[in-house]
């Protein structure tokens, strides 16, 4: 049974939170509580009930006269209603739109925000991969799409309090500034703020995937809701698996997205020969982006294993260095995995028809030409 309703807490200024109530029973909370300043930062924010039940805390944070910063990705809230954002203006919060998609200043489509980041007073902070709808939370009927955040209290939220007001002043020296991205919470607890922004030379999350698979000596469990990743990732994974580390993977049995859903399934035939273990979850919408190796390293946040995060969007992640945290990570992780189909070659083999290979390699082929086509082509470089 997994409790998606409650958080698991190690130690309190570092908290593993779900999708549901819980992520959103602590963005109200943050939102309440806040004194001075709020920085959020989102891909998607609806307006339907879970969006307006926090609209409606901002604006009453803002009568308070907390100052707060809302930017949200020109896609992904490509349909905020025109007069939400009047509203929000008339009650003092300051809210803009990253990287619109018809600014004539630039039209790169690829390079979008993707980190799901709220900090509030330099004091506290949310980080994962949870937009703001209803299918976050889920209702009497419907299971909130599977997810995960890392709710954050202390010092470290100064700086990622800074990194917010960087991108939203569009800072453009934000580049070579260095922030203060490593803490020690405990004796044997660090945590590190990691980003990925390509077109300004950011990586850092997609390298410290690829350096803890490649320096994994038992076990890597990854949850990957978009799984499609690039050749460093899949080269790493195999040379893992030649060195007996057991490779566990969380993929989507039922996805928003079917088209990349099916160019995954076109890897399984390949992955399956390299020992990797692969479970689908299809109890809901699989949306997490996480991982545990060894029982020692994991990350949580915004990045999926692919090219759009790798090369094109804004992410942020929170790795924790911790055997505590991370032990109760994983068993967490394997309570899912209880309750995943598992997929092998029989049932492969089973399953697979002809027409059914062709959909996934024809899925395959147009997924990649998107990715190239909407990361890769020239474009001017810009800041948003």
């Amino acid at each position: 049974m997994i409790t998606t309703n409650d958080s698991v807490t190690f130690p309190n200024k570092l908290e593993l939170v779900y999708s549901g109530e819980d992520y959103f029973a602590r963005l109200e909370a943050i939102i309440q509580g806040a004194q001075f300043e709020i920085h959020m930062q989102m891909y998607l924010f609806e307006n339907d009930a879970t969006g307006k039940r926090i609209v409606t805390a901002l604006k009453e944070a803002a009568l308070r006269k907390v100052e707060i910063h809302i930017l949200l990705d020109g896609l992904g809230s490509l349909s905020f209603p025109a007069e939400v954002l009047k509203e929000l203006k008339l009650s003092g919060v300051k809210i803009r739109f990253f990287a619109p998609l018809f600014s004539t200043y630039s039209f790169y489509i690829g390079r979008r925000l993707h980190s799901k980041i709220v900090v509030a007073d330099e004091k506290i902070a949310l980080i994962g991969g949870i937009n703001i709808a209803d299918k976050y939370h889920g209702s009497t009927t419907e299971k909130a799409w599977l997810d995960y955040a890392v709710q954050l209290k202390g010092e470290i939220a100064q700086p990622l309090q800074q990194l917010c007001n960087d991108i939203y002043f569009k800072k453009r020296d934000s580049k070579n500034k260095k922030i203060k991205a490593a803490f020690q919470i405990q004796q044997d607890t660090s945590i590190r703020i990691l980003q990925n922004d390509w077109l300004k030379g950011k990586d850092q999350i997609c390298d410290s995937y690829i350096k803890s698979i490649r320096n994994a000596k038992k076990e890597i469990i990854i949850v990957g809701s978009y799984f499609l990743p690039g050749i460093r990732i899949i080269r790493a994974l195999k040379k893992a698996s030649k060195n007996k580390v057991a490779i566990k993977l969380i993929l989507s049995g039922k996805s928003d997205l079917p088209l990349t859903r099916r160019a995954t399934c076109f890897l399984y035939e390949r992955l399956l020969k390299y020992n990797i273990e692969l479970y689908e979850w299809d109890k809901s919408v699989l949306h997490g982006k996480a991982a545990v190796i060894d029982g020692k390293w994991s990350t949580i946040g915004s990045f999926n294993l692919n090219n759009l995060s790798s090369y094109g969007s804004l992410e942020t992640n929170v790795e924790i260095n911790s055997e505590s945290f991370c032990i109760m990570f994983r068993e967490q992780l394997n309570e899912i995995i209880a309750q995943c189909h598992s997929i092998t070659q029989e049932s492969q083999k089973a399953k697979n028809t002809i027409i059914t290979k062709f959909i996934n390699l024809i899925s395959y082929g147009i997924t990649r030409i998107i990715e190239i086509l909407i990361t890769y082509t020239p474009y001017k470089r810009f800041y948003n």
